[in-house]
């Protein structure tokens, strides 16, 4: 009788403590928890922390509080400008209403298939109002800001919150890629082709301006330097004038000396001249040479002929 009893108590005890057990739960920091009684929600749990349920009638959902990722394969998405482009986007979303999450799709599987098609309708939506260079460079921040908003409000239903939406790549498909590389390639040699020529002809207009200021420079150089040459000769001429003026027998022997110098320097001189010419006056006539250094006149010299006629004075050496 004794051990039925001990018996019984132990299993008493024994179901207690399963009860108790069974009647309580934690709910983790990145947890948030729908109990369900009888396959009706009743309550949220979104504190982290040891709850009790009913055992054997309450059940526990838990749904994950942190923020999830969404992976969408890549797509051929058709651009304004009728340009295909393969477009690799992901997502992330938070989950903010579990028992709306719970009801309407059920798990977190099957919430990515639903919001993979809502991305993918999105993108084609979005995308298919935009350029390629919109899509590509200019205006990527603002098409996934529109992408985000437009999915966050189909996503509300579901109890998500769409955190953020981006575009990973968008490339033109492989078969495309080549055909505008080449493009883009030769319109590249036709601008630095054109640059090249707009270059050698502001190149010429230069060196035609340098060419034409140097002529005028050295057309004035060339003229200031005849006047002043000229300036020169006439200051020469005006010096010799009065030298002259001063006393004419001696300058008359000084542009003969030079005269001869001149005439008489190279090794084989030959000269076609009269013996009595007016040039050699000073060579056939000894005394001409003092008369003129004293500037009297020379004696006659006896028995000669008539003189020659008086050549024209000697014009002033340069």
């Amino acid at each position: 009788m004794r051990n039925s009893l001990g018996l019984i108590l132990a299993i008493a005890v024994a179901a207690v403590l399963i009860g108790l057990f069974s009647a309580l739960f934690s709910v983790y920091q990145t947890q948030q928890a729908l109990v369900l009684r009888l396959g009706e929600p009743i309550r949220v749990i979104e504190e982290p922390g040891l709850h009790a349920k009913i055992p054997m009638i309450d059940s526990v959902i838990f749904i994950d509080k942190r923020i999830l990722d969404l992976e969408n394969p890549s797509q051929e998405v058709i651009a304004a400008d009728q340009k295909r482009l393969v477009v690799d986007a992901f997502a992330r979303y938070r989950i903010v209403n579990p028992l709306r999450f719970y009801q309407s799709v059920g798990s977190v599987e099957a919430a990515n298939s639903r919001l993979a098609t809502i991305l993918n309708s999105s993108l084609r939506r979005v995308l298919g109002e935009s350029t390629f260079t919109q899509v590509v460079r200019d205006q990527r921040e603002d098409l996934m800001a529109r992408i985000r908003s437009q999915v966050n409000r189909e996503a509300a239903g579901f109890g998500i919150d769409v955190i953020d939406v981006r575009i990973r790549r968008a490339d033109l498909p492989e078969a495309n890629s080549q055909a505008v590389f080449q493009r883009m390639q030769t319109e590249r040699q036709r601008e630095a082709a054109e640059i090249r020529a707009q270059g050698a002809e502001a190149a010429q207009t230069i060196r035609s301006r340098a060419d034409r200021d140097s002529t005028i420079i050295v057309a004035e150089a060339n003229a200031t330097a005849d006047q002043l040459r000229g300036e020169g000769e006439a200051e020469r001429n005006e010096i010799f004038a009065q030298a002259y003026n001063q006393d004419r027998a001696f300058f008359d022997f000084y542009r003969s000396m030079q005269a001869y110098e001149a005439s008489l320097k190279g090794s084989d001189t030959r000269m076609l001249l009269a013996p009595d010419s007016e040039f050699f006056r000073f060579f056939s006539n000894p005394t001409a040479r003092a008369d003129a250094v004293l500037g009297t006149p020379a004696a006659p010299a006896a028995a000669q002929p008539a003189p020659a006629a008086p050549a024209a004075p000697l014009a002033p050496a340069n």
